[in-house]
């Protein structure tokens, strides 16, 4: 048994072929300046080969299903677990995934409702109960008479399989035709062949009727023979005259549940009725996802102070010629109707209120007359006018034409599903009761109250044996959720609106509650988004994983986090080619006494990050925000100082997203007309007159393939290519910029269409990416390759560092500021040309942010940061201080969502919500300077600012 997991001769990336040893069932922590090989050491070298190694251990056909890692520049390892990497990233953005699917609490909570739930008819709310044989009969001799009616037994019902089975049971037991799969056949004909990994539905036709003309002898009959066939559910098929198309009306009803009073009934209950991604549970509407698509009045109509004739109606200004005329014409008829001169010629604000509602809503019963030409005829037509948006909403659905449906798309917002208010299920399936409340209800829950809710349930004998080990199950993963720090959270929250923080200690509760022991876990700066508050709640968690005999190797920043660990291993001493060798190792007090290490002298008090000079109190002008209650918000009013460096404070899920991200910013988004978003509800905003600008600077990526990097979203690429095209030798062959793109034909390598790398497929092997031979990784061909500038070709250029480029452009005054501002936000390890999607979230944020800092400054602007030290080195945070300093002393406002108490206590301005999060935040607890916010009793960022300010 190794004691150790032994590194030696790592050299992935720019680690500088280090030994490392790491004790095993520990807990390390992994720190160093950003770009200093933290993650090459963790994830590039040690997760990737602890996964390489368990995979290879399996069958080669059990292979050929898993992704495989390659191997790392390492010479030798011993001592690997198995591995489990918990990143930093978010949890994507399918909308059916939630907090509850994510950690599989749903998948519990369907088996609760399906085996002890109470349903409850969802017009009356009085508890459903099953229809004998004979009020089934009694309720198809109310039908309406001399229509054709069939009675079907369900023998298989959404099941895998062939069922030729079945379907020879059928015509043993004499019956002559069976509906498969919504299509009635004749079982002596021919019928389909079922595919067996496809859902099948397969029912008997045990009798056809026509309503009011059959014997009760002969109904009693079949509705017991299809009782006893469909294990006590039966299917009535009744002909529907009034629809075009001949589709019949089904209705499903059991012996078991049925209303007596309103006569509605369903089937027997299944975990699968639950689920709002299954056709038995999902609202028909909306298909389970809670919203519909629909035409927003706001995006139809954008600009109220147009007139008609001036556009004020974008959709209907689009499309052929034809078409335009006919809309001119209706709108015309519908001014000679209200009697309104020059209707298209005012603006649109100014026409009257209740025909503004006739133009977008439609005239309901009323009837307006209508002439148009056609033929060389004048005709006439009297009827109800449709509407706009009606109008759209029919284009759309009808509309073959894909162009047409994206460009309608536009003028779309997302609203609460009219049909299941936004709960995806059947309206039925939301009836059902645990307790008093409906699944839909219990997901609405925060995780605390959630857990609280499962511990007073009453429940009988029979229903506690049948519950106690759903709940326990239940009740373990909202405890690890809440030792996460994540009690806060509601479990229908979707995981797409989740932080890459949030994402990832869920990621962290589930693999709690797996229950491994002897793993190597692997985190990603896990107290990334959480306030200090709840910081010792995590690190208690991380000590029971190790303790669990599990190793717990911890890539991070915060100082606590580095206290508390059982060994530290500190990477630099700088970043990119700087960095990569081991500069500190052992216990944190070790690391302490260590001169060379940076981290090593924050830890003891001997470097921290300064306090301003002085704190400005900005130009004083306001944004005002009234009346905010959107989510947990509790109705309240903050006022933002304009021109100063303003922090957003308070535990994790106190409100400051739903505040600053759902509210102010989709807000300022209408209002500078660059987005389309609904913001959260709020009275008003005021004071955005004394803003130019908006710029929202997150950590979504900054290019979604390989192509895209930090040079081309900078724009410092087409710098440096026009830089290359103006040279003599360019000139001299007619080069132009494109010559020095790999995106376009001429220049690039056109073996590997500029990439650089060519990827082979191996069945039982991961995919293998090797070099172009062709341009040996240089992604140009060698006729652009042979143009140097300082003896340097444009691929060079692309592997350099950003320091580098910065040194080697210095003569080019705007692509050195551009590069130059990449360095300052701390950015100066990364190569010129990495891809974007090797960046983490907090680097492809200060990318951005660099991109902003390059460009001519023009005072006035509103920049809005979400957690910007995310990945940084406390060395880094004062690199990025001061070019938050250097935006704001502009005449800029910054106002940054963040936790890190070395940020906030730099700031001008503090606005902290909270007390705590969910039900129990969403007030405004403290406002003014870091000093005075420091005083408040009732901040819990307060208490800990306290405590930083006296050092």
């Amino acid at each position: 048994m190794f004691k150790d997991i032994i590194i030696k001769g790592a050299r992935q990336h720019n680690l500088k072929g280090i030994n490392v040893t790491i004790p095993r069932h520990k807990l390390v922590v992994i720190t160093g300046l950003s770009g200093s090989g933290k993650s090459s050491l963790a994830f590039d070298t040690l997760y990737a080969e602890g996964q390489r190694r368990y995979v290879e251990s399996l069958s080669a056909y059990a292979r050929q299903f898993l992704d495989q890692m390659q191997k790392p520049d390492v010479e030798h390892i011993e001592g690997l677990s198995p591995a489990i990497a918990i990143e930093q990233r978010t949890a994507g953005s399918n909308p059916r995934s939630t907090v509850a699917t994510t950690t599989e609490i749903y998948d519990y909570l369907r088996l609760l409702y399906a085996h002890v739930g109470k349903p409850h008819c969802p017009k009356c709310g009085v508890a459903i109960k099953g229809q004998s044989a004979e009020a089934i009969c009694e309720k198809i001799l109310t039908l309406p008479p001399n229509r054709k009616m069939m009675i079907l037994a369900p023998y298989v019902t959404g099941r895998k399989g062939g069922q030729q089975d079945i379907l020879d049971k059928l015509k043993r037991d004499g019956f002559v035709r069976a509906r498969i799969d919504g299509e009635i056949f004749e079982l002596d004909g021919k019928l389909p062949k079922l595919e067996k990994n496809i859902r099948h539905s397969i029912e008997a036709v045990v009798d056809r009727l026509v309503t009011g003309k059959t014997e009760s002898s002969r109904l009693n009959d079949s509705v017991e023979l299809a009782l006893r066939c469909g294990a006590g559910i039966i299917i009535i098929l009744l002909e529907n005259p009034d629809d075009k198309k001949g589709k019949w009306t089904e209705e499903q009803i059991s012996e078991q549940l049925a209303c007596v009073k309103c006569g509605i009934s369903f089937g027997q209950l299944a975990p699968r009725n639950f689920s709002f991604n299954s056709p038995y549970g999902a609202c028909p509407t909306c298909n389970g996802l809670g919203t519909q698509l629909i035409f927003d009045p706001e995006l139809v109509i954008p600009d109220p102070s147009r007139s008609i004739k001036q556009g004020a109606i974008p959709p209907w200004r689009r499309g052929p010629r034809r078409l335009m005329i006919y809309y001119n014409h209706l709108l015309r008829c519908i001014a000679a109707h209200f009697k309104i001169e020059d209707m298209v010629l005012m603006p649109f604000k100014d026409i009257p209120q209740n025909v503004r509602d006739v133009l977008l809503n439609g005239s309901g019963n009323d009837i307006i007359k209508f002439d148009y030409w056609r033929s060389g005829r004048m005709h006439k037509l009297d009827k109800p006018f449709e509407g706009i948006l009606k109008n759209l909403q029919r284009r759309f659905i009808e509309t073959e034409s894909e162009d047409v449906r994206e460009r309608l798309k536009k003028y779309m917002g997302r609203r609460c599903c009219p049909d299941c208010k936004g709960n995806r299920l059947r309206p039925e399936i939301l009836a059902v009761k645990v307790g008093d409340l409906g699944i839909h209800k219990y997901n609405e829950l925060t995780v605390t109250d959630a857990d609280s809710f499962l511990d007073k349930l009453k429940l009988n004998a029979e229903e506690k044996t049948i519950a106690h080990e759903v709940i326990r199950e239940i009740r373990s993963r909202l405890n690890f959720l809440k030792d996460v720090g994540l009690s806060y959270l509601t479990l229908n929250r979707e995981s797409g609106t989740l932080s890459g923080g949030e994402a990832q200690r869920i990621r962290l509760a589930t693999q709690i509650g797996s229950g491994l022991t002897g793993v190597l876990y692997i985190l990603d700066e896990p107290s990334i988004g959480l306030h200090q508050k709840d910081n010792m709640k995590l690190l208690n968690t991380l000590e029971k994983l190790r303790d669990t005999g599990n190793t717990v190797i911890v890539v991070e920043h915060d100082l606590d986090t580095i206290r508390r660990a059982d060994y530290v291993l500190d990477l630099g001493p700088g970043a990119g080619r700087h960095g990569g060798e081991l500069v500190a190792s052992g216990t944190p007090k070790e690391v302490e006494k260590t001169k060379t290490s940076i981290t090593g002298k924050y830890l003891s008090g001997e470097k921290t990050v300064p306090l301003p000079s002085k704190r400005l109190k900005g130009d004083g002008k306001f944004l005002s925000i009234e009346g905010a209650e959107h989510n947990n918000l509790k109705k309240i009013n903050v006022k933002i100082p304009l021109g100063t460096f303003c922090c957003i404070t308070g535990v994790s899920g106190s409100g400051k997203s739903s505040l600053i991200d759902d509210t102010l910013r989709l807000a300022l988004d209408r209002h500078f007309k660059i987005g389309t978003g609904i913001p959260g509800k709020h009275k008003k905003i005021s004071g955005l007159e004394n803003i130019n600008k908006v710029i929202v600077i997150d950590q979504s990526p900054i290019g979604r393939t390989p192509r895209s990097n930090p040079a081309t979203y900078t724009d410092a690429f087409g710098i440096i290519r026009d830089l290359y095209s103006k040279l003599p030798e360019s000139k001299m062959r007619g080069y132009k910029s494109g010559r020095f793109s790999f995106n376009v034909k001429g220049g690039r390598c056109e073996e590997c269409h500029g990439d650089g790398v060519k990827m082979i497929e191996m069945q039982f092997l991961p995919e293998v990416y090797v070099t172009c031979s062709s341009c040996k990784g240089r992604r140009f061909n060698r006729e652009t390759l042979s143009v140097l500038f300082k003896g340097r070709s444009i691929a060079d250029v692309l592997e350099m560092t950003v320091s580098d480029a910065a040194e080697f452009f210095s003569a080019i005054p705007k692509l050195h500021r551009k590069l130059k501002t990449l360095e300052e936000v701390g950015l100066g390890y990364i190569h010129l040309g990495q891809p974007a999607t090797t960046l983490s979230g907090g680097e492809a944020q200060r990318v951005k942010l660099s991109a902003e800092l390059a460009r001519i400054p023009r005072g006035h602007t509103l920049y809005i940061l979400d957690e910007p030290t995310t990945g940084l080195h406390i060395a880094d945070v004062e690199k990025l201080l001061e070019v938050l300093m250097r935006l704001r002393d502009q005449g800029n406002t910054v106002l940054v969502v963040e936790h890190n108490l070395e940020l906030i206590k730099t700031s001008d301005y503090i606005i902290d919500l909270g007390p705590e999060g969910g039900d129990k935040g969403g007030d405004l607890v403290a406002e003014g300077t870091p000093e005075q916010v420091a005083k408040n009793p009732k901040s819990f960022t307060g208490q800990f600012l306290s405590g930083i300010l006296k050092k």
